[in-house]
């Protein structure tokens, strides 16, 4: 559901821009592979272990908010297909 306020290309990048200066440091490594779901209206934020729970706490908190979600120490918070087709019966080059 889009948020009333802002678009999906000015939470990604208020999101990122408030993770990059002020959250990753907080945080630190020892959350890798963990979730937050930052706030970005208010810069509040919450760690977890899943995407979809961390998200729920943070809509419980702040129910109006507009949600940017990363994964601690990974490009990207999740993944499509396989890791590595030839294991999985997928197609090998």
């Amino acid at each position: 559901m889009p948020h009333p306020i802002y678009s999906s290309s000015e939470i990604a990048s208020r999101g990122k821009a408030l993770y990059d200066s002020q959250i990753r440091q907080q945080i630190g490594s020892s959350e890798n592979g963990k979730y937050v779901a930052i706030d970005v209206i208010t810069g509040s934020y919450e760690v977890g272990e899943d995407h979809l729970n961390t998200t729920k706490r943070a809509l419980a908190k702040y129910p109006n908010a507009a949600l940017f979600v990363v994964r601690v120490g990974y490009p990207a918070t999740g993944r499509i297909g396989s890791k590595n087709l030839k294991t999985h019966g997928g197609l090998s080059h």
